[in-house]
């Protein structure tokens, strides 16, 4: 049985709709894809590349007289990238988006889970944690900034609790987020350790008793308020020089309340 052959490009001309003069006279900040998902590589600090699965969102800034941008590229420039990308990758692709739709400003967000081995504090028995991080770009006037975000679990003890309890306090899982814009290169685990530091304790995937009796007691005996928290974090990011501009939030999921407790710290400006 023959098929109709489909009719050759060359015979038709298509309309490029997006591509179309638009009169409202409303430039638009941000269009482009949302929850791309594309596999990456990230090497860590010990030098080992990990393989995960990033999602990215990725924009332009569409100017009055156009219609529309045409999505398809923002996809096309993605598959480019190899089958995997690596964040080295992350500054070209954004050159890329600019310069492949024609467009002043670009932003990219990477989104991916960052695994780290840990050690359990007594018995030393290992397991692996995951950090969410999002590594975020934007091209403006031909200047890239860049920042980096680090949401990590931690657990934190009440000290009102504490100094009102005849015995115990309660203390539940919180979550602090960093964002930073830095002059230097920082590694995403430097970013983990310093957090970590300043929690009433850190967390670990497996806990034998021992290490349960360890975590529980060392949290008894650093507490902590999210107002603490974000301050102590900041004093190290202040003391160090690469970092130039930050936002550190904490969020506590009050175990004793049906509400969170939460504080942010912003300080700087990324082009200051």
């Amino acid at each position: 049985m023959n098929h109709p052959k489909p009719p050759s490009m060359a015979s038709h001309s298509i309309a490029d709709v997006q591509s179309a003069p638009d009169t409202r006279k409303l430039t638009i900040d941000k269009v482009g894809v949302k929850a791309l998902r594309h596999p990456i590589r990230v090497k860590d600090r010990s030098g080992y590349e990990q393989h995960t699965v990033a999602t990215f969102n990725m924009y332009v800034e569409l100017p009055h007289n156009f219609k529309g941008t045409h999505m398809s590229r923002f996809v096309e420039i993605l598959s480019q990238h190899e089958r995997e990308t690596s964040v080295r990758s992350f500054r070209a692709m954004l050159r890329e988006v600019a310069d492949h739709l024609d467009a002043e400003k670009s932003r990219i967000e990477m989104t991916f889970p960052f695994f780290l081995q840990k050690k359990a504090p007594v018995t030393g028995v290992e397991s692996l944690m995951d950090y969410e991080v999002t590594l975020a770009g934007e091209i403006a006037n031909g200047e890239v900034l860049s920042e980096v975000r680090v949401a990590v679990p931690v657990n934190s003890l009440c000290p009102c609790s504490k100094e009102i309890s005849e015995y115990g306090a309660h203390n539940q899982r919180s979550h602090v987020t960093a964002t930073i814009h830095s002059s230097a290169f920082i590694w995403i685990e430097e970013i983990i350790e310093i957090i970590e530091k300043e929690a009433s304790c850190e967390l670990y995937g497996i806990l034998k008793r021992p290490d349960e009796k360890y975590v529980t007691e060392k949290a008894y005996d650093n507490p902590k308020f999210v107002e603490d928290l974000v301050r102590d974090i900041a004093g190290h990011f202040n003391a160090d020089e690469r970092i130039q501009a930050y936002t550190i939030s904490a969020e506590n999921f009050e175990s004793i309340h049906n509400h969170s407790a939460y504080a942010e710290i912003t300080r700087g400006h990324p082009d200051a």
